[in-house]
């Protein structure tokens, strides 16, 4: 049968035309398979160019080796320092991929036991896929189990088969021609022995470059040159951050700071930090702000003692629940006031850079109502308004927002002694009563129900005059004159003597009459005379009837009317 390397397919027994001799196939035949072999010695590598994460080779070949820059420990290398590496294999790239260890390749069984027990690493190829796993070569047949061949899933086993990799003899019998290989232990050796160099050589303090590689809702994991680094969400942004997948991404490069390392070298566990990186805002603030400065920020979250409210990125103040109004005791939570995400204008009222805080006031921004109240509300001026509370000792009453006057116990009435307010007065009942004193230092407010009532003859002069219709009882009647009881301690003569036979055919005791409710009535219905009832009816004793006045003596203080 003709060679194919010596004949021509079409014309047998002539020699194939072809660019390349069979010396030259034979040759690049042997180099390629010499280099399926060089992992069992050390190649001495020439640095010729160095990347953030990889080194590049010259190793003698026709293509290049990299090795990543995590394997060389110390200082970088630089182009033209030398390092013996050991060539694992061929990436998807081209490039040999290089190892710092000296990895043999087992070429009779004595070297098969000798690896077996030193537990060396061994260079093997993947020659098939089988049931439970791999055939591997390593100078004999060998097999490896699925689940130590470090990967997971049909796809990637298959990628797996023709390639050259580094694994450990966990089994070999001799006599059975049986070995057993593990690829798992000797990747996750190395990966360990990786992360020891990297982590001797990090230091607290010092800036790194990674990659996100994972978010979750307190923070993200970063690899930091193959080793996991937790960047805390409160370590991301000066700025509050809810969620880190607001502001990172699987697979983002960033620099961070390394805040700590744990204390346990086994747990190799590293802090970092984003915002460390960029200056503090807290640093500023000082020039930016001052006490009474009326700024403009955004609530950022809730508390039942107040809200905090942003002003910039990383800076914060409170606005106390006492700061939101100025109507006292009415506002019992934050949220009644304000809500999350809300823009807001506050006052600084202080400053506490040591702290880092800053205290904000709400009220103050609208303006303080007290300022103007003795204009508004001066002395001897009459207001009308709700009763907002009741204590032992008198009713707070509310003239408007953030203005309250309290009215004591004693200058509820003057009918009668008064226990406690809760006996005549009720929250939200809409009273009138008289400004007598008013101290915007101590923001107090007093005033009087009972002053606004006549108490006396001579208010009762002052606010009538002769020909007034008014309202008053039939107290008595003696020789044709009757008294009449206009108000409180206030008295008028009235000549009825029709009034008087009446009394005397239908006599009604004035020990009957209810003279408490009596008083009251007459006290709201004084100056119009209301409420008296028919002319029709015979006048009697202890009757409230409806009387015009026939003549005010102001000097005498004495008053006469006539029924109306």
């Amino acid at each position: 049968m003709p060679d194919p390397l010596t004949s021509n397919p079409e014309t047998p027994g002539k020699p194939a035309e072809s660019t390349e001799s069979f010396g030259e196939i034979f040759s690049q035949y042997q180099k390629s398979h010499s280099h399926k072999t060089e992992g069992s010695k050390q190649l001495a590598g020439t640095v010729i160019a160095v990347t953030s994460e990889s080194v590049f080779f010259d190793i003698g070949y026709k293509s290049e080796g990299i090795l990543p820059l995590t394997a060389l420990q110390g200082e970088p290398p630089k182009p033209g320092d030398k390092f013996l590496v050991t060539v694992k294999g061929r990436d998807p790239d081209g490039y040999y991929e290089l190892s710092r260890f000296k990895v043999e390749r087992p070429t009779d069984w004595d070297a098969l036991e000798k690896a077996f027990a030193d537990k060396a690493a061994v260079l093997a190829t993947v020659t098939a896929v089988v049931k439970g796993g791999f055939s591997v070569d390593v100078g004999v047949r060998a097999f490896m189990p699925a689940s130590r061949s470090g990967v997971r899933d049909a796809a990637e086993m298959e990628n797996l088969v023709g390639q050259e990799i580094r694994c450990r003899i966990i089994k070999l019998d001799v006599t059975d021609e049986d070995v057993v290989v593990d690829r798992r232990v000797v990747a996750e050796e190395e990966e360990r022995s990786a992360k020891d160099r990297l982590y001797s050589q990090i230091a607290e303090g010092a800036t790194v470059s990674g990659t996100v590689r994972s978010l979750t809702d307190y923070g993200a994991f970063v690899d930091v040159g193959g080793v996991d680094a937790l960047l805390h969400v409160g370590d991301i942004s000066w700025s509050r951050v809810n969620k880190p997948s607001d502001v990172l991404s699987v697979g983002q490069q960033i620099e961070v700071k390394v805040l700590k390392l744990a204390a346990d070298a086994e747990k190799r566990r590293i802090s970092v930090g984003l915002k460390q990186l960029q200056p503090h805002p807290w640093d500023a603030v000082a020039d930016k702000y001052k006490a009474g400065d009326r700024v403009r920020g955004t609530v950022t979250r809730l508390a039942e003692f107040g809200a905090f409210v942003e002003l910039e990125p990383g800076i914060e103040g409170l606005i106390h629940i006492s700061e939101m109004s100025w109507a006292k005791g009415k506002i019992r939570k934050a949220s009644d006031v304000v809500k999350q995400g809300e823009t807001v204008e506050a006052v600084i009222l202080g400053i506490n850079a040591a702290e880092r805080r800053i205290s904000l006031g709400l009220k103050q921004a609208l303006g303080d109502p007290w300022v103007d109240v003795p204009q508004r509300f001066p002395v001897g001026s009459a207001i009308e308004g709700p009763v907002t509370s009741l204590t032992k000792f008198g009713a707070f009453v509310q003239l408007v927002e953030g203005i309250e006057g309290m009215v004591h116990v004693s200058e509820i009435s003057a009918e009668k002694r008064i226990n406690q307010p809760a006996d005549v007065l009720r929250v939200g009942q809409v009273v009138q009563a008289l400004v007598i004193a008013v101290d915007p230092d101590k923001r107090q407010m007093r005033l009087s129900m009972k002053q606004l009532v006549p108490t006396s003859i001579d208010e009762y002069l002052a606010e009538h005059k002769e020909g007034d219709v008014v309202t008053g009882r039939l107290m008595d009647d003696a020789a044709g004159r009757a008294r009449v009881e206009l108000g409180e301690g206030i008295h008028a003569t009235c000549r009825t003597t029709a009034g008087a036979a009446a009394a005397k055919d239908e006599p009604v005791p004035a020990a009957k009459a209810d003279l408490s409710s009596l008083s009251s009535m007459l006290q709201a219905r004084w100056k119009t005379g209301a409420g008296a009832p028919p002319k029709a009816e015979p006048a009697h004793a202890g009757q409230v009837r409806s009387f015009r006045i026939l003549k005010l003596d102001r000097a005498a203080k004495k008053i006469e009317v006539e029924l109306a």
